[in-house]
């Protein structure tokens, strides 16, 4: 059975979230949680939801690091936190990944520092899946674990973006993307061109630039960025569907519509609501650390985190970790 460790205190409602979630992973999914944090408050919230003959422990963790914690001080300081025990037992194999919700950045560098990186990977990355167009899933990445990167960085984000697409979402030859200024070869900063020349002799199936335009087109499957242009676009992309979404919930409150319309008119936008549902796809995986790491949303409901949770058993599942280290340490790859 798999074992997942989730930072109970992570999340901006926490605990109730994460372990309602996790109750829903152990009963739908089959897979062994160990619920991180503060005993007392964890099984306050457990006994909740009446499920004694669930595969759900709690692990003791005396600390927690808040939204407000700066990730490094937090890192040396709060060596008891949830996120510092969910990521040790991983890293001594207690676990096969661990799931948080909680401060983005702090849990960045207690799974880089605790885990540490895959041999051949040089700097890790967040990847953020996202619906598309034609009906698909993309990836961005990475999305703000690095604020500056290398050409030969952006490689392995594009290698490593392109294993997690096939272990996750089952397409055998991923389409990856370089997300530049045009889609011409010669558009772009001096990174960008370079990458390019790159991408086009490594194993990886490179079909050349896109532009912003085309983040939720479905021409692509893996869209290839440094991590302060990808986290620019996660967050402008996130605040124009919450907008839009507001707009349509207040029109159709306004407008004077037939019933028949009106239904018609809900039924549509709940379907498309659906469609679009961060929570679906639980959480964004930082690829490249020695283990599995699934980062989510802050506000993350039960519905999030055991998605989460799921993909974190997936990419355990699949071995993703050495995969990586099989494309990379290929020649072909780092041509």
């Amino acid at each position: 059975m798999i074992t997942i460790a989730v930072d109970a205190m992570g999340g901006d409602h926490a605990p109730r979230p994460e372990v309602e979630g996790s109750v829903l992973a152990a009963r739908e999914l089959g897979i062994r949680i160990l619920l991180v944090g503060q005993p007392n408050v964890v099984r306050a919230e457990l006994a909740r939801h009446a499920s004694p003959n669930l595969p759900i422990e709690i692990v003791p963790a005396g600390e927690v690091i808040t939204m407000q914690d700066h990730p490094a001080q937090a890192f040396r300081r709060k060596k008891d936190s949830s996120v510092h025990v969910a990521a040790r037992l991983v890293r001594e194999a207690k676990a096969d990944g661990m799931v948080s919700a909680g401060n983005t950045g702090a849990v960045m560098t207690v799974a880089k520092f605790l885990l540490g990186t895959l041999e051949s990977v040089d700097r890790v990355a967040l990847a953020a899946p996202f619906p598309n167009a034609k009906g698909g899933v993309s990836v961005l990445l990475d999305v703000g674990a690095n604020v500056d990167s290398r050409p030969e960085h952006l490689v392995q984000f594009a290698v490593m973006g392109e294993v997690y697409y096939r272990a996750t979402f089952g397409s055998k030859r991923p389409r990856v993307g370089l997300l530049s200024v045009g889609e011409e070869e010669i558009k772009g900063n001096e990174l960008t061109r370079e990458v390019y020349t790159r991408l086009k002799k490594s194993s990886v199936h490179f079909v050349g630039n896109v532009e912003g335009g085309d983040l939720f087109s479905g021409n692509v499957d893996v869209i290839v960025s440094d991590g302060f242009v990808g986290n620019i676009a996660l967050k402008i992309c996130e605040g124009l569907a919450f907008q839009i979404f507001g707009l349509l919930r207040k029109s159709m409150n306004s407008s004077l519509v037939s019933q028949v319309g009106g239904m018609l008119s809900k039924g549509a936008f709940k379907a498309l609501r659906k469609t679009i549902d961060y929570t679906e796809y639980g959480g964004a995986p930082l690829l490249g650390v020695r283990g599995v790491c699934v980062i989510g949303h802050g506000r993350s409901n039960a519905n999030a985190v055991k998605n989460a949770i799921r993909v974190a058993a997936g990419l355990a599942r699949a071995r993703m970790n050495e995969k990586i280290e099989q494309e990379l340490s290929s020649a072909a790859v780092l041509a």
